[in-house]
């Protein structure tokens, strides 16, 4: 079954080309002059994956990433004119699972694509029941599940990817271009600066949900797991 994607950008030029080259890799693409449309659409019929502008007519990019984020674990990617630490982090709090920024080439915006839907399906693909587990963090690989002391502890797909490989590797540090190797699926060089803000988001979760487990930095390199007291 093809994946279905929406995109919602304002600039109709922009807006066609994406259509254009994501319907040739074969996705099934509808197209959005503003982020309430396809709101209104998403509520109804939900996509594979969303990719978003930020400045758009009514509701923008960042809010609608938190209303689909509210609803739904879906693939999000913003694109964005804004190319300053401050929005591409709010993106990537906001739950995003990547954020371009304008002007872009189609073919690395279609490659980032891809390489989301194949971690998804490997994520997702025939695994076994699986328990991970160190200080009060557990996660179950096979119903996707988290929680922290007994309590329910939701992640994004992303978030739960990158968990689960850092757990899957506790004894060693890991380092950036591993994790988009072995967690994004990239297999072309992209911006590493992707890998520390869904650290920071899980670091901001895990300490508000009371979690002994940390994301530690390895200076120049990647990060390591540790808990609390060890």
């Amino acid at each position: 079954m093809k994946k279905t994607i929406y995109i919602a950008d304002d600039e109709e030029n922009i807006r066609d080309l994406i259509y254009l080259f994501l319907t040739n890799e074969g996705f099934d693409v509808t197209a959005f002059s503003n982020g309430d449309d396809l709101l209104k659409t998403f509520s109804q019929k939900p996509a594979d994956m969303v990719i978003l502008d930020v400045m758009m007519p009514g509701i923008d990019g960042f809010s609608l990433c938190t209303q689909i984020r509210k609803r739904s674990n879906t693939l999000i990617i913003i694109v964005s004119a804004r190319d300053n630490e401050i929005d591409r982090i709010t993106g990537i709090t906001l739950g995003s699972d990547d954020y371009m920024t304008k002007p872009f080439s189609p073919m690395e915006l279609v490659a980032r694509a891809k390489a989301l839907f194949r971690r998804m399906e490997l994520d997702t693909g025939g695994v076994s029941a699986s328990l991970l587990a160190t200080g009060n963090l557990k996660i179950n690989t096979a119903t996707r599940e988290a929680e922290i002391d007994g309590h329910s502890f939701d992640m994004t797909p992303t978030e739960l990817a990158l968990m689960v490989y850092l757990l899957q590797n506790s004894t060693r540090a890991v380092s950036r271009e591993e994790l988009l190797k072995n967690v994004w699926k990239f297999d072309f060089d992209v911006d590493t600066r992707a890998t520390d803000d869904v650290v920071k988001r899980l670091r901001k979760k895990l300490s508000s949900a009371g979690s002994t487990v940390k994301i530690d930095s390895v200076w120049g390199y990647g990060f390591k797991l540790s808990r609390e007291g060890v």
